[in-house]
This record gives C-alpha cells, sequence and structure tokens, in this order.
C-alpha cells in the first residue's frame, strides 16, 4: 500500500490542490480569465474583439462561435485576458456599453451546463 494515502479516502484532483500547500501559493490573478460578450452585431471579427478588449489588457484568445446551419456568427463571444485584473477592467468599462449600434453584456463565463442529448 502507498504510505502516502494511508487513510485518506480517494478524492480528485481539485480536493487535492486544497490540501497541497505549494499548489495553494500559486496566483490564480496570473491565469487567463475568461469573459462572455453577449450582443455583439453580427459582422463582428475577431480582430474588432482583439482591438476593443486590448484597451482594457492584453487578450490572449477570442472565439468567436457561428452557428452549424447558416455558418455566420451567434451573436456573442468569449474573449480570454492575460490577468485577473485586466478582465475586471474590461467588465468595468464595456458592460452595458456598445458595439456597433448593439448594446452589449461583459461578464466572467461560466462553465457549460451538461445539456441532454440531441436527438
Amino acid at each position: 500500500m502507498d504510505r502516502t494515502c494511508e487513510g485518506l479516502p480517494s478524492v480528485g484532483v481539485w480536493s487535492k490542490r486544497k490540501r497541497d500547500p505549494i499548489l495553494n501559493n500559486v496566483k490564480t490573478q496570473d491565469m487567463p480569465t475568461k469573459l462572455f460578450v453577449g450582443g455583439i452585431p453580427f459582422r463582428s471579427t475577431e480582430q474588432d474583439l482583439r482591438d476593443m478588449f486590448g484597451a482594457a489588457g492584453e487578450v490572449v484568445s477570442v472565439y468567436i462561435p457561428m452557428d452549424r446551419e447558416t455558418g455566420r456568427p451567434r451573436g456573442f463571444a468569449f474573449v480570454e485576458m492575460a490577468e485577473e485584473a485586466a478582465a475586471d477592467e474590461a467588465i468595468k468599462r464595456f458592460d452595458g456599453g456598445e458595439m456597433g449600434g448593439r448594446k452589449i453584456a461583459v461578464n466572467k463565463a461560466r462553465p457549460m451546463e451538461e445539456r441532454a442529448p440531441r436527438n
């Protein structure tokens, strides 16, 4: 038997992180923060979003989901900022603002919820 786990219940990675002093010292503010940007104009490009959000801080990535049937943008995007402080600044600057004549919503992205399988 592995003596390092003796007497401990089997746990997942997240539970181990809580007990690991080395991992607990990792600065989460240095990790990228993903933002959900809703209500963007359908003609918006990745570069448009990079330019806009770049004013708040370093943009790591931009993803604009496309509709499967029409191939057109779905009207929202995900922008990943390099630092949490930059993400907070972007929310403060742009949430409720306008982009291309449309009111946009900007907030921290939530994990995708499980959905029932399609028939």
